[in-house]
């Protein structure tokens, strides 16, 4: 029998084309006005360019989500990949869109993000890495608005900033919980202006999502400017544009803002920019990204983070509110393993069958069919086959999609690249072609906040009741009299069930939603409620990825996934 090939050992064989003939596929001419080499298979492309697409017919919006995460694995960035191969190999113009990796989860429990086996985009240990620096330059601008605060305090405080309502925090894009709290200036010249301070990770900071929900460097300075850094001793809201910090900030930004085209290992363009997180925010690449490659193609194929509960949701409720988005259909990726799970098999036997176990497993996938079509859009379920998987437990997913009255295909992208991905692609263009319903989102923006909340809550989590402090309370209201109460909200909470207690899988119903602590990202343009015990600073695992990660004697990378 064969070894079975790591994803890093598979990506390092990838016979990868000058970038310059990657573009080339979808129009992008090979000058200096149109993009910048990053290396030779790396590219950013220039607003000069992108200026002049603005008058071309956007292709066809197909969003990747999946049903609700478990150690066993979905696969959301491999379908993702090997939809777009597919849909090449089936002779459509496709171009993919996919949020850039942390190094965070890189060295941590959840690995790269560069999808797996012959769906992979490549240079694989680039772009789980430092890839273009961007991850870096958001770091760098959050963190001096960071040193800005402190200093404006240091040399007099003239807006009477209150130091102990400082509600912005600094960022490195690391697991590292002992930063979750710390005390600063305890020693030295500013002895004087103790306070605590803590870190977020990187792809937790309100500057990555204003990244990824920005237009272009113009929009993206303005919404910078409008970050509420800390409140003064009034109870007014202190901003960026306050400290005159939007100005650097944009410009550290600058060269990051332009998107990044590298390649599928079959030589297909995909554009990677942007991650914020989706539990602590929207979860999806960049407006830049999405629009450019819908003008640069026939299809898009993008990804949301994590389940649909919370991804997809966003991804419609806030991406697609801010950019004027409409998807033309949606893929609930499914694994029968991850299905078995949901209905109570532990992770150690999975490799059996287990028909009862996955029938009971399935209303995670039917909460999330039923969930997407509310939003008026139609799903197609994606089964992402695993070795192991047996004729019967497919057949299970399939008579259950037909009741469902909903298309599913079996996927072998992960073993065969894009020809295991053209049956999806096939069915996908159908779905493309039909003549759709309109796509609505889940609340008008005149809703109030907690009505807002309370229906995300009840109809996509089917809890039976949302709870929270007389503060929270007052909290929402004080946004809404200040100006906010028409913007979305984001839900932060965990990813691994409908409910707030990541343990209970399947379905559940009738649950509560304790509200813990709301945010104003007032730059972002969205109001942050942070449900259950989430965090926005992770810490590393027991045995986290990092400990096998290591240069071999070739120099080479080994351990990475």
């Amino acid at each position: 029998m064969n070894k079975i090939k790591s994803d890093i050992e598979i990506a390092r064989k990838a016979k990868m084309k000058p970038i310059a003939k990657i573009l080339k596929k979808i129009n992008v001419p090979d000058k200096s006005s149109a993009f910048s080499p990053m290396g030779r298979h790396i590219a950013k492309i220039n607003f000069e360019f992108l200026d002049k697409l603005k008058r071309k017919k956007d292709g066809n919006l197909i969003l990747v989500t999946a049903i609700t995460p478990t150690p066993a694995g979905e696969g959301k960035t491999t379908t993702s990949v090997g939809l777009n191969d597919g849909l090449n190999r089936i002779g459509k113009k496709s171009i993919v869109c996919l949020r850039e990796p942390s190094l965070g989860p890189s060295f941590g429990m959840k690995g790269g993000a560069a999808g797996g086996g012959y769906a992979q985009v490549v240079p694989m240990e680039q772009i789980n890495l430092h890839f273009t620096g961007d991850f870096h330059a958001i770091t760098s601008a959050h963190n001096l608005l960071s040193a800005m605060i402190d200093n404006h305090i240091y040399w007099g405080n003239n807006l009477n900033i209150d130091d102990k309502r400082i509600v912005w925090k600094r960022v490195i894009d690391m697991n590292d919980r002992a930063l979750r709290f710390i005390d600063i200036n305890t020693n030295g010249v500013a002895k004087s202006f103790k306070r605590i301070d803590g870190f977020d990770i990187t792809v937790a900071s309100e500057v990555m999502a204003i990244f990824c929900l920005s237009n272009d460097l113009k929009d993206l300075e303005k919404k910078i400017g409008n970050i509420t850094v800390a409140y003064n001793k009034e109870g007014k809201q202190v901003f960026a544009k306050d400290l005159k910090a939007e100005g650097p900030m944009t410009v550290l930004l600058k060269e990051a803002i332009r998107p990044n085209v590298t390649q599928s290992l079959e030589n297909n363009p995909a554009i990677i920019h942007g991650g914020p997180f989706a539990n602590i925010a929207h979860g999806c690449n960049s407006i830049i990204a999405t629009k450019t490659a819908l003008k640069l193609s026939d299809y898009v194929v993008t990804e949301a983070g994590f389940g649909a509960d919370l991804g997809a949701e966003k991804f419609l409720n806030i991406k697609c509110r801010k950019a004027g988005l409409s998807p033309s259909c949606v893929v609930i990726v499914a694994t029968i393993r991850a299905l078995k799970m949901h209905g109570g098999v532990e992770k150690k036997d999975l490799k059996k069958e287990n028909i009862n176990a996955l029938k009971k497993g399935l209303v995670n996938l039917e909460r999330h069919i039923l969930n997407i079509k509310k939003f008026g859009l139609e799903p197609i379920v994606a089964i992402n086959h695993f070795i192991l998987d047996t004729k019967k437990e497919i057949k299970v997913i399939f008579d259950f999609c037909k009741k469902m009255n909903v298309e599913v295909s079996e996927c072998k992208h992960w073993a065969e690249g894009g020809k295991g991905a053209t049956n999806l692609a096939k069915k996908i263009v159908k779905i493309c072609k039909k003549k759709r319903g309109k796509f609505n989102f889940l609340y008008k923006n005149t809703l109030k906040l907690w009505n807002k909340i309370e229906l995300i809550a009840k109809e996509i989590y089917k809890a039976s009741n949302i709870t929270a402090s007389r503060e929270i309370i007052e909290q929402l209201k004080i946004f809404e009299d200040n100006g906010y109460g028409h913007l979305p909200v984001c839900i932060a909470k965990t990813q691994y069930s409908f409910s707030t207690d990541p343990k209970l899988k399947g379905a559940p119903s009738n649950h509560e939603i304790p509200i813990r602590e709301v945010r104003l990202s007032s730059g972002a343009e969205f109001i942050v409620v942070v449900c259950g015990s989430i965090m926005t600073m992770p810490g590393l695992p027991k045995v986290p990825a990092a400990d096998t990660i290591r240069l071999n004697k070739k120099g080479e990378t080994e351990g990475l996934f």
